[in-house]
């Protein structure tokens, strides 16, 4: 009998030890008087188009640093990607650092994410913060099992809306986080929740087959995309139906789809009747038109949190759990 005891002891101890392991981390909420740090992980920006975002962080009672990639030049990037891996490095690694927000998109951040080490970030995760580009610090971080921040970069605050930037400082300081959205004709009834993954489509399509490429299977894929081609819209969504992402998703949110392109011989179908098109087939929650992405009113999502999407005649809503 004792011996029985031993093994169900052992059995239930590995069984919790490996459901921690797999608990998304959830990084600690910020409070008046942390500090949060600015840097550019992509393309490059000096201080003075900065300012407003700086000021936002101080109207909220936060301390501000600014990483050595701002003012950096290195063509379109922010300096060489050592450059700005070792100032990702430095800030991730400072227990004094609550948050790392992201200065701007554009394309550079793959070029440094192999560089970093992220083994005292697993110990002592913080919130990262941005979107477009900053799609690859989410999806590799999410892969962690640590929950990550979608919303907008520094660049951005200017131009937000007041719901984008209120969205973001509830979502840092651990407020409630729940988005009500009017319906879409294309919208696909249902509820679910499950954890929330994704950003931007483009950066996704580029990932696949990566150690930053996000585990789609049982999740909510939120996407939104901006200035390409229609015809690349329809290459990249086919490409993730003929792999069976799409199959294994148990939700879809899709957000701005802004400044698309065509040829001189038209698509025919704009970017949500090409994502309507390809999605239809699958009997999951579906909404579009959610407020998040290359738009003024880009409201922040926690990546690697548990929501539930609600989709119904009257409209959808997504509450973080």
């Amino acid at each position: 009998m004792q011996r029985i005891l031993k093994t169900l002891l052992i059995t239930l101890i590995f069984i919790t030890s490996a459901q921690a392991q797999d608990q998304m981390k959830i990084p600690p909420y910020l409070k008046k008087g942390d500090t949060v740090a600015i840097l550019a992980t992509a393309r490059k920006i000096d201080m003075a188009p900065l300012k407003p975002a700086i000021a936002l962080l101080k109207s909220w009672g936060l301390n501000v640093v600014t990483g050595k990639t701002v003012g950096l030049d290195n063509n379109q990037l922010a300096g060489a990607d050592w450059q700005r891996a070792t100032d990702f490095q430095e800030m991730i690694d400072n227990p004094a650092i609550k948050a790392v927000w992201c200065a701007k998109g554009g394309y550079g951040t793959v070029r440094m994410i192999d560089r970093v080490d992220f083994t005292k970030f697993k110990k002592n995760p913080k919130w990262i913060i941005g979107f477009s580009d900053a799609t690859v610090l989410h999806s590799h971080i999410n892969n962690m099992n640590i929950a990550t921040l979608h919303g907008i970069m520094c660049i951005s605050v200017p131009n937000a809306t007041n719901e984008a930037k209120e969205s973001l400082r509830k979502a840092l300081f651990g407020e409630t986080l729940a988005y009500t959205i009017p319906a879409h004709p294309f919208n696909k009834k249902g509820t679910v929740t499950a954890e929330l993954i994704g950003g931007n489509l483009s950066v996704l399509y580029s990932i696949l087959g990566s150690m930053s490429e996000p585990d789609y299977k049982g999740k909510i894929l939120f996407i939104e995309d901006l200035d390409e081609y229609l015809y690349h819209i329809d290459r990249m969504m086919m490409n993730l139906k003929r792999n069976g992402y799409f199959a294994n998703v148990k939700g879809i949110i899709i957000g701005g789809m802004s400044k698309m392109r065509d040829n001189d011989i038209p698509w025919g179908h704009d970017a949500l009747e090409i994502i309507q098109d390809i999605t239809k087939e699958y009997n999951i929650p579906i909404c579009f038109n959610f407020p998040a992405g290359h738009i003024h009113d880009n409201r922040a999502l926690i990546l690697g949190s548990e929501v539930t999407l609600t989709v119904t005649e009257s409209g959808t809503k997504v509450t973080f759990n």
